[in-house]
């Protein structure tokens, strides 16, 4: 039962789980003695959880839905110059990015707050600013709304983000996290770098042929000479809207082809790489292995995989289905179902997104506009 972890403070548990206190000596001696907890955790919806909360119990209240908390973490794409600058008069949130530096090796803060934007957007940058600025954005929360975080039963991350749920959730410690995160967005980089790939947004209706259209472009590749070309899902949004990846080459035949498959719009996103593709398949084995010098905790709530929807089950769960994030879709419109499914007329929680911007909320509205009319953003 995940019941029990409301009657804790998530917010106590917070601060050592992170290792926002002590150098970075201290740090790696203190990671030394931990050990993995095999306990494995049932598999619950949200709705699943909320129903056992509302259920009488001797000895124990009742917890209405509402008074509980979802957080979300945006990923990678998400990040501009000048961000988190409103949050450096929040003293724990400073202390991140001074511990984020110690563990890097260079000034992560100055890039985020000054750039410049073409380095702060390639992706060995992009993915560990949008993270430490996401969890800056959760000390204002804990800050200002203290009860969101206590009252708190899942997280959710989208793509780069799902790094951030660990690390909020106490799975992933936040020097752990630092370093796994680079190894990834390094070794995605060199994957950037040897394949020109992108990645484009598709609006589509019920007579539009995605799947068609992939595989055609995918075949015009062939015809081209590209050497093993791919082109697909990358990226489940919301309803009628989907974000494909590739080849160059793919994306320019959908581009020129949308009309024959009938596609409403198609928008080339700003990234250089085809990611969440088995184009990305050269990062998964420095990622794995990196994983596997790290000793992972059981989730204090539930943390949501990109790769299912689903919850993670336990450790090996976790450990099983991170490196498949790098070149499977994320399938996020199907992890806001599993998450927000729930009988009529029962409350939603309460929703925070913790990061830069506010597309996570956007989408929701798409996907459950109820649950979104109790969503908030903290902004980073």
């Amino acid at each position: 039962m995940l019941t029990p972890h409301l009657n804790l403070s998530i917010c106590s548990k917070f601060r050592p789980v992170l290792r926002f206190v002590g150098s970075k000596p201290q740090i790696d001696q203190r990671n030394e003695k931990e050990t993995i907890d095999k306990k494995q955790l049932p598999h619950l919806t949200e709705s699943k959880l909320m129903a056992e909360m509302e259920t009488p119990k001797t000895g124990r209240s009742r917890i209405d839905p509402k008074e509980t908390s979802i957080v979300l973490f945006p990923g990678q794409g998400t990040q501009y110059v000048g961000m988190v600058n409103r949050l450096m008069h929040f003293p724990e949130a400073r202390r991140l990015f001074d511990l984020a530096n110690e563990v890097l090796g260079y000034d992560l803060l100055k890039l985020c707050l000054e750039g410049p934007r073409e380095k702060l957007n390639r992706t060995e940058h992009s993915q560990l600013a949008v993270m430490v600025s996401s969890l800056a954005a959760l000390e204002q929360l804990r800050e200002e709304r203290p009860k969101a975080i206590d009252s708190c039963v899942a997280t959710a991350g989208f793509s780069l983000g799902e790094f951030t749920s660990l690390v909020f959730a106490g799975s992933l410690p936040f020097d752990r996290a630092l370093k796994l995160v680079q190894v990834r967005a390094n070794a995605m980089q060199i994957a950037c770098d040897q394949i020109p790939g992108g990645m484009a947004m598709v609006l589509y209706g019920p007579d539009s042929n995605i799947g068609a259209a992939c595989v055609k472009a995918q075949q015009w590749c062939v015809d081209k000479g590209v050497e093993k070309p791919y082109c697909g899902v990358a990226i489940y949004m919301y309803p009628h809207c989907k974000v494909v990846a590739g080849n160059v080459e793919a994306l320019e035949y959908l581009e020129k082809n949308s009309n024959a498959y009938k596609i409403r719009r198609i928008k080339r996103l700003p990234v250089n790489g085809a990611f969440h593709t088995p184009l990305m398949d050269s990062a998964v084995a420095p990622f794995t292995k990196a994983l596997e010098t790290i000793k992972l905790k059981e989730p204090l709530i539930h943390v949501y995989s990109n790769v299912d929807g689903k919850p993670y089950k336990n450790v090996p769960d976790i450990v099983r289905k991170l490196p498949k994030q790098i070149v499977k879709p994320v399938k996020w419109e199907q992890t806001l179902h599993e998450m927000y499914e729930r009988k009529q007329d029962t409350n939603f929680p309460r929703t925070f997104e913790c990061g830069p911007g506010k597309g996570l909320i956007h989408i929701l509205e798409k996907v459950n506009a109820k649950a979104a009319n109790s969503a908030f953003s903290v902004e980073a």
